[in-house]
């Protein structure tokens, strides 16, 4: 498999690099929380922004990813405008969703752009398409909070994710018990081991799928989720605590 190096952060080699989200409304709050994951051992910061009361302004999210870079300095930015109907909070059409992450990728702030599968095949292409020629890596993306698929579904989905050319393929589901989580893992070994050439990330959310989120570099999955302030999905866990985890882990791993 072939790492996604962005700002030296080498994404799908070694230990899972840990995400850490910035999710709020206005830009005063926005920007006090990325002063805060400043603290805090995250490898890149994504901006969630459909969260923020502009989002519809391509200048203020202009004006953000600046602001944002700023603060961050070499961290990766990943720039994620998550729609209603992938549990976010942006309700807009096809046409403002692709406007809006051209405008991200575009601004030359932006590292990473979160591509839904489900906006449409000709609406992906044409973000993957843009968010390359622009330099920025693409992660495809896929939020299931209805159940977790069959193996075969999830297999199928990220698939075709590498189909459409995305850089990192990423799919979260939600269990209704254990054994979905253990779906959600095999599926994810099976990808990383037979079909991807590509970092994949997966995660079971809730509190009965946290283990998805520590166990990734033994079933393959390249990214997880933490929190420092506001948690952006059902069963994140502290930064903190999950580097500690996760280096725990790797220590494990190598005896």
């Amino acid at each position: 498999m072939n790492p996604v190096v962005v700002r030296n952060v080498r994404i799908g080699e070694g230990i899972p690099k840990i995400c850490v989200p910035v999710a709020e409304r206005t830009e005063a709050g926005i920007l006090k929380a990325a002063k805060e994951i400043c603290g805090v051992p995250a490898d890149i910061v994504e901006w969630r922004a459909d969260w923020f009361e502009s989002v519809s302004d391509p200048e203020k999210v202009t004006d953000i990813l600046r602001k944002l870079r700023e603060i961050l300095d070499e961290r990766p930015i990943l720039f994620t405008l998550r729609t209603a109907a992938e549990g976010g909070e942006a309700a807009v059409r096809t046409d403002e969703y692709i406007r809006l992450n051209k405008t991200a990728a575009a601004s030359g702030e932006a590292d990473l752009l979160d591509v839904e599968l489900f906006a449409e095949d000709e609406a992906v292409r044409e973000l993957v398409a843009d968010a390359h020629a622009q330099g920025v890596r693409v992660v495809a993306s896929n939020h299931d909070f209805k159940g977790t698929p069959e193996k075969e579904e999830i297999l199928r989905r990220l698939c075709k994710m590498q189909e459409l050319d995305a850089d990192i393929l990423k799919i979260a589901v939600m269990p209704e018990a254990p054994r979905d989580v253990l779906t959600l893992l095999a599926a994810t070994e099976e990808m990383t081991s037979s079909h991807a050439d590509r970092p994949v990330v997966t995660m079971s959310m809730s509190g009965t799928g946290v283990i998805s989120r520590i166990c990734g570099e033994v079933f393959g999955s390249a990214l997880t989720f933490g929190f420092a302030g506001r948690a952006s999905a059902p069963g994140q866990v502290g930064a903190g605590d999950l580097n500690r985890i996760l280096q725990l882990l790797h220590r494990s791993v190598r005896i």
